[in-house]
């Protein structure tokens, strides 16, 4: 045990070093409106969070918590020119909005009318995308890669973020899964407000890493308490799930009859989620299962699950754990058929090999496991 502990620490160490890349912080101060650039898109989303305000309008928010729920109406310039999947982050500050994502606008939202009108205001079509980040993360990282997969994903949305309490720090881990825990009944809330607004048709809940297990049990919660999930929250993307494996099945089982249609993004060769198996105990997490393997394939079978397996996937994320938005193809297939609660298919993704599709004995609608695609496989580092 000391030994698993100790290598955990020393990779845990290796990650930070690598992970630092002397960008800058406090990038959310909106620029000029002298300095926009005509040429670039933008994306406005509503930003949800149960961090502390930190008092520095280039922040916003800091890493630690708060009883009270913070609303943010928050717009993003995207430059031209660039490959979707990334996120150009500015070399210095003030942002050049022509090659850098930039803040336009960030205002504060009182909860009640205002956050109604805000709604009322970018609802045109009655689809919601309510985005759960991840682990170590701060308040402007999920700001910008929220802004950088709806943009990329061109589907007719309304953007609304969860941000959580993140330190930031991959030495946080257990800060940051409390932090979950902190905030479930802050997300449950807010879906359920959410899914009661008569101009709301559907709800899709997108969480990734860590953010996956706030996600989760904030619908279980939601389940048990109502009796099911509301039943406008049709559709839950689990992307990179760092989640027990077993306490996934439990959660999956008391989210009770009715469910929201479920689609998990796995890739063996994740390395931040092997981290997070050596410190939980030698347990697989979701994310990194072999969905074609048993005991697995007959278990998401039996549940419906449907799992895309992008571990031939190369993209220029060396931790592997991002690559569910850092593919284009991923990204536009997200878009364009899952937050609308399509089943993906081989043919969906252009793949060449389908590595499992089945329907059960009961008749249910079975996991269908997809490899990602050959095209992409194929490609290499980009």
């Amino acid at each position: 045990m000391r030994k698993r502990a100790n290598q955990a620490v020393a990779l845990l160490v290796g990650l930070a070093v690598a992970g630092c890349a002397g960008r800058p912080e406090g990038v959310l101060t909106p620029i000029a409106a002298g300095q926009q650039s005509a040429s670039a898109s933008t994306v406005t989303m509503l930003v949800a969070t149960s961090r502390k305000p930190s008092g520095d309008s280039a922040t916003l928010f800091s890493g630690e918590r708060s009883l009270t729920l913070s609303l943010t109406d928050i717009t993003i310039s995207i430059p031209p020119h660039r490959s979707s999947g990334t996120v150009q982050w500015p070399k210095k500050l003030p942002p050049d909005p022509g090659k850098e994502f930039a803040v336009v606008r960030a205002q504060n939202v009182e909860r009640g009318t205002e956050a109604r009108k805000w709604f009322q205001k970018y609802n045109k079509t009655g689809h919601v995308l309510v985005f759960v980040h991840g682990f170590n993360n701060r308040y402007e990282d999920s700001v910008f890669r929220f802004a950088q997969i709806v943009h990329d994903a061109d589907a007719e949305v309304v953007p609304l973020l969860f941000a959580w309490p993140s330190r930031a720090n991959l030495l946080d881990y257990n800060y940051d899964k409390e932090s979950t825990n902190f905030s479930r009944t802050a997300l449950e809330e807010g879906l359920g407000i959410i899914a009661e607004d008569p101009t709301v048709k559907e709800v899709t809940v997108m969480a990734h890493s860590m953010g996956t297990w706030l996600a989760m049990e904030s619908l279980r919660q939601m389940a048990l308490r109502d009796g099911r999930v509301a039943a406008k929250i049709k559709n839950v993307i689990l992307a990179s799930p760092d989640l027990d494996v077993d306490v996934f099945g439990r959660q999956w089982w008391e989210l009770g009859e009715n469910k929201p249609k479920i689609t998990i993004f796995v890739s063996q060769d994740d390395r931040a989620l092997k981290v997070s198996r050596r410190i939980s105990g030698g347990v697989d997490r979701v994310g990194l299962i072999n969905p074609a393997a048993e005991p697995y394939r007959t278990k998401l079978e039996t549940a419906g699950v449907t799992v895309v397996d992008l571990t031939r996937l190369k993209t220029d994320d060396w931790l592997n754990h991002g690559k569910f938005a850092e593919s284009p193809e991923i990204v536009q297939l997200i878009g364009s058929r899952l937050v609308t609660g399509q089943t993906l298919t081989d043919s969906d993704v252009g793949i060449g090999e389908t590595v499992y599709s089945a329907v059960d004995t009961v008749g249910r609608v079975a996991a269908t496991t997809v490899a990602a695609p050959i095209t992409l496989v194929d490609r290499g580092r980009r």
